[in-house]
């Protein structure tokens, strides 16, 4: 690991004093550095065929896709022509993420291989958005000035008119009226599954975490706007919807507060109640025909007995539930300053059960925080094998800058982390194949992500009610022969299966019928 100051060599550039982000990588789900050169373009190119053509990069999460495609519909309604790909660009943008040290990484890597581009007169301009940007700005224009525009997540607006002032974008374009302009522009490879991102920002001051120093407090969308956006997606052919945020049970309580109510269910006297997150499912269900909702990043101390009913009682909202923990240790817990305990954990996951069949829990967990004991690491590993999430991401604790945690005492070493994370994966597969397993023979309605067709051995890769697209495994439907191979499936199709076989992360099924 290099010294805080020293040359950090990345790509074909050399940048001096930027933040030092050492690379911890995830085992479970690897993030490798990308060579812009290497991404390939998986949308149809959008916009004017003789518009500026711009590659527009996307690193970090899936609330970072959600603002890449609200990018994207907007630079395609002021004349560009835009795709992921970088070949022919004249324009690349970089959309960064800046959540842990291996997601900054990557930035700056990407960030220097497009500079690279500039460089060799591949492209006309480079322009850094989003997270990294946000927090490290006047670090990153002083270190990379190959850089012709950098935008934090509070500027982000902005794009459109700077284009326009460098001369990149047509001034004279005539402009797509806001009537016509699609909200966003799907990016992914599989358009028929895409986000909701329900509020902005967080409330919470979990030790750990710099979100809020980037995204800032907790501020939500207003309902009729995301049910105007299911509608107009419901439209374009997606199937299912990810309802993400920061934390979603949170949702309507700054709506709350500012209409001069608490936080609770109650409105102040002689007013209505602003909307809660059961309110706002219920618009969205009413509002729209899209068959499977999802909900994500639930934290445990805001799941209400009415979400849980609400669940329960709602077919569309699939029984399913992203519920991080972060740990299992009281005494950790405490020091990262989350709000649930054990005891909190444990009652909710026994009520969703109880009151939802066949419900699939997901959670993700830190290792290695500063301080944890192997005493206090073996707690959460006993609570992880008493409440057997069908699904576990897990995570090395990463230093953030600005946070509580990373001026504690008793930072543990990357080999520490390491053999922990391991620890807590070969525990969790064990529970995930034995979850899988007690599958084997049900049958399962399954949404087609894509054909397989050069698989001798499978038709169709798809998800079942229980698997989140990347995040979780996938079900592979086993192969027919000749004429019948690809099942007349598309992707975006629903089709019922039976499962047969089961590994730790993945299912085996056959098409019924």
């Amino acid at each position: 690991m290099p010294e805080a100051g020293a040359h950090v060599t990345t790509g074909r550039l050399r940048t001096r004093n930027l933040p030092v982000f050492p690379v911890t990588r995830d085992p479970v789900r690897p993030q490798v550095p990308r060579d812009v050169k290497a991404v390939t373009s998986h949308i149809d190119p959008a916009g004017p065929r003789d518009g500026l053509r711009i590659c527009l990069v996307t690193l970090g999460c899936d609330k970072n896709t959600v603002d890449s495609e609200r990018m994207m519909a907007a630079l395609v309604g002021h004349g560009a022509r835009v795709s992921s790909g970088v070949e022919g660009a004249e324009v690349v943008v970089i959309n960064t993420c800046g959540f842990i040290e291996a997601a900054k990484e990557e930035s700056v890597e990407t960030i220097l291989e497009a500079c690279a581009l500039k460089a060799e007169g591949e492209v006309r301009a480079v322009v850094a958005v989003g997270c990294l940007v946000q927090r490290y700005k006047e670090e990153l224009s002083q270190e990379i000035p190959e850089v012709d525009l950098f935008l934090g997540l509070t500027e982000m607006g902005r794009l459109v008119p700077e284009l326009r002032a460098r001369g990149l974008l047509d001034p004279d374009f005539a402009f797509v009226s806001n009537m016509e302009l699609p909200l966003r522009i799907l990016s992914t490879d599989t358009p028929h599954t895409s986000y909701l991102k329900i509020s902005e920002g967080c409330d919470h001051s979990c030790a750990f975490c710099a979100i809020p120093h980037m995204r800032g407090l907790h501020r939500s969308a207003p309902v009729e706007e995301l049910v105007r956006e299911a509608r107009e997606l419901e439209a374009r052919g997606v199937k299912e919807l990810n309802v993400i945020s920061q934390d979603t049970t949170w949702y309507g309580r700054d709506l709350q507060r500012a209409a001069g109510g608490p936080s609770g269910r109650r409105a102040a006297p002689g007013s209505a109640r602003p909307p809660l997150l059961p309110d706002l499912l219920r618009a969205l269900l009413d509002g729209t025909s899209v068959p499977w909702y999802r909900l994500f990043y639930m934290y445990p101390s805001g799941i209400t007995r009415e979400m849980v009913d609400l669940i329960a009682s709602e077919p569309r909202i699939l029984p399913y539930l992203d519920m991080p923990i972060q740990h299992g240790s009281d005494s950790v817990l405490k020091r990262m300053r989350r709000p649930e305990r054990q005891a909190t954990i444990r009652e909710r996951a026994e009520s969703l059960r109880a009151a939802i069949p066949d419900l699939v829990l997901r959670t993700t967990v830190i290792v290695g925080f500063p301080g944890e004991t192997e005493t206090e690491f073996g707690e959460m590993l006993e609570l992880l094998e008493e409440v057997r999430f069908e699904r576990v991401g897990a995570f090395p604790y990463s230093v953030e800058d600005g946070t509580p945690a990373a001026t504690m005492g008793g930072q543990l070493s990357d080999a520490e982390k390491r053999d922990r994370l391991e620890a807590v994966m070969d525990t969790q597969r064990e529970i995930s194949r034995e979850r899988n397993e007690e599958l084997v023979g049900r049958r399962e309605l399954l949404l087609v992500d894509r054909l397989l067709d050069e698989d001798p051995d499978f038709s169709v890769e798809g998800r079942t009610r229980g698997q989140a697209i990347e995040v979780d495994g996938v079900t592979r439907v086993v192969a027919v022969e000749g004429a019948e191979r690809g099942l007349g499936l598309t992707p975006g199709a629903f089709v019922e299966v039976e499962i047969q076989d089961a590994s730790e992360y993945d299912l085996m099924a056959r098409v019924i019928g």
